[in-house]
């Protein structure tokens, strides 16, 4: 009879808590949606998680990140969150929570003494987007956009220029959209509007645009203006080509998904806060350059790197071919399914665009497998500094709790840690714990490095056009 009330006891609890996991759903969702706030806890998303996802978030706070936090505290932080006039911010709920509870305020008076930079009124404006090119990443970050668009507020995806469209592409467009072998069905809808040539997406008209020459493009011609373009065709790669897209009516602003030449590249977290008000073109780099200049940035400060080798086991790409064919360059011509390909990347030397002097102490090659998302960075260091694993281990666990690089840095334990597991994962940078070494004299590291090449880049990407656009207020951590 004891085992049996016990039961009934957790049982009820777990009901209870279920309840109140509810409850923060529908405040996180109502802060999005109405007011351009987006709540995470200790790095992770909040928005679209079921009642179980969120109580499992709340372990792995007490568990991992080592702050305690009861579900009725959140829901009260949020609650008292959505009384204020708090708009366009990005708030981890998890550290305001922890802190609140270390304090004797009640959560109006901590909110107040806390975030009383939010309260000015807002003056920020939305923009809107324009994708040129509809590619592995174009799609990708229509879909994020589309999804991380809540009242219009922020960034608005618009129209998506391409070089020639007509209704039987529309339609195959419209598919590939909706349906990913990689990341599964878009989570919403996905109509045709032939008559317009667009695509309606939850109820927002997309235009596709056919665009050869983008000094003629019009867009204002389509209501768009004061644009943000993200130039994701791989056509265009220096300043002199993209300049060609300011040129045309309705852009105010130039972002390349690539490195580019003559422009700033940019890894958001890293170093953003060297593009000035005035830049209007910019480089988001390699997703390669933003998986491993996160960890490096924590290595170098930390210890000093002399010197090191990147060696990058990276997911087969559209560059390649399917089957033996000829290539300009000559591995790249061998089946992409069927072997492993060594090939050549540029990330070493990229890093030193974002962490000056470190490129020219870094070597790099890369490793093409036959996986089709999902790649791997293994880094060689040679340290400034002595250390140990334990302090390692610590260095790069605070940097992914605390500080700027919380969004960048995914500190992960699992011992069963594959490639198809880092498929989806909004971290540019995924930290393989269990993996890392430490030489005895404490001079050499080898850290492995994982990340989404596709989807943790397109959510970097789109960071930075937030950034770069200055459509959101700094984030709260």
């Amino acid at each position: 009879m004891i085992a049996q009330n016990e039961y009934s006891q957790k049982v009820g609890l777990r009901i209870h808590n279920e309840r109140l996991a509810v409850d923060i759903s529908a405040c996180v969702h109502e802060l999005f949606y109405n007011r351009g706030v987006e709540i995470v806890l200790f790095r992770n998303q909040l928005r679209d998680k079921s009642s179980s996802q969120i109580l499992e978030l709340h372990q792995y706070a007490n568990d991992f990140v080592g702050k305690a936090i009861s579900i009725d505290n959140t829901l009260e932080m949020l609650q008292a969150l959505k009384l204020t006039a708090i708009e366009n911010a990005k708030i981890d709920i998890g550290k305001l929570t922890h802190e609140w509870r270390q304090s004797e305020d009640t959560a109006d008076a901590f909110i107040i003494n806390n975030l009383s930079d939010l309260f000015r009124p807002s003056t920020l404006e939305p923009r809107d987007v324009v994708l040129f090119g509809f590619g592995r990443i174009g799609r990708l970050l229509a879909r994020e956009l589309i999804v991380q668009e809540g009242s219009g507020n922020q960034l608005r995806l618009r129209a998506v220029a391409v070089r020639s469209i007509n209704t039987a592409s529309l339609h195959k467009r419209a598919s590939l959209l909706k349906i990913d072998s990689v990341h599964g069905d878009f989570p919403g809808t996905v109509l045709v509007d032939e008559e317009n040539m667009a695509l309606v997406v939850n109820g927002r008209p997309v235009y596709f645009i056919p665009t050869p020459d983008p000094t003629q493009a019009d867009y204002t011609s389509y209501g768009i203006n004061n644009a943000l373009l993200i130039d994701n065709s791989g056509a265009f790669r220096d300043d002199v080509a993209l300049s060609k897209h300011l040129e045309g009516k309705g852009i105010d602003k130039v972002l390349l998904t690539a490195p580019g030449k003559g422009i700033p590249n940019v890894v958001h977290g890293v170093n953003q806060q060297s593009v000035g008000k005035k830049e209007r073109i910019i480089s988001a780099a390699s997703c390669t350059t933003n998986a491993i200049s996160p960890v490096l940035k924590v290595m170098n400060e930390t210890y000093g790197i002399s010197k090191g080798h990147l060696e990058t086991i990276h997911a087969y790409t559209n560059d390649q071919n399917l089957v033996d064919n000829m290539h300009s360059k000559y591995r790249r011509g061998r089946a992409a399914a069927m072997n492993m390909v060594i090939t050549e990347t540029g990330a070493g030397q990229a890093v030193d665009k974002c962490i000056p002097g470190l490129g020219s102490k870094l070597t790099s090659n890369a490793i093409r497998v036959p996986v089709p998302n999902g790649s791997l960075a293994i880094l060689n260091l040679q340290l400034e500094k002595p250390t140990t694993l334990e302090h390692l281990l610590a260095t790069v666990k605070e940097a992914a709790l605390n500080g700027p690089l919380v969004e960048q840095i995914h500190y992960n334990t699992s011992n069963e840690l594959v490639s198809s597991d880092i498929v989806g994962n909004a971290a540019p940078s995924i930290f393989d714990v269990h993996a890392t070494q430490v030489t005895e004299d404490g001079m050499t590291a080898i850290l492995y490095v994982w990340y989404d090449n596709e989807y943790g880049y397109s959510r970097q990407v789109i960071r930075l056009a937030k950034h770069f656009t200055g459509v959101r207020r700094p984030a709260y951590y």
